[in-house]
């Protein structure tokens, strides 16, 4: 649904035109009988840290168990690279 709300009836239903933006509403904000701005829900999104961790726990399964990550089949007696 979209609602047209003045800027000072939405200084005072703020609270409210929040709520309906949650739902879904589409609120838009006008000064003299003109749209100037939207108010837009932002939906919660999982930062990077968590969606690494997510991520990291998926590849986890995956491993065998006692696989380590040495890659010692890489380099030679020295530690340089074959």
């Amino acid at each position: 649904m979209r609602i047209l709300v003045e800027i000072a009836e939405a200084a005072e239903r703020l609270e409210e035109l929040i709520e309906f933006a949650a739902r879904g509403d589409q609120i838009i904000i006008c000064g003299d009988e003109r749209p100037i701005a939207t108010l837009t829900f932002i939906a919660k999104k999982a930062g990077a840290m968590e969606e690494f961790l997510k991520l990291a726990a998926e590849g986890r399964v995956s491993v065998p168990a006692g696989t380590t990550s040495a890659h010692d089949d890489l380099y030679d007696e020295h530690g340089l690279p074959k």
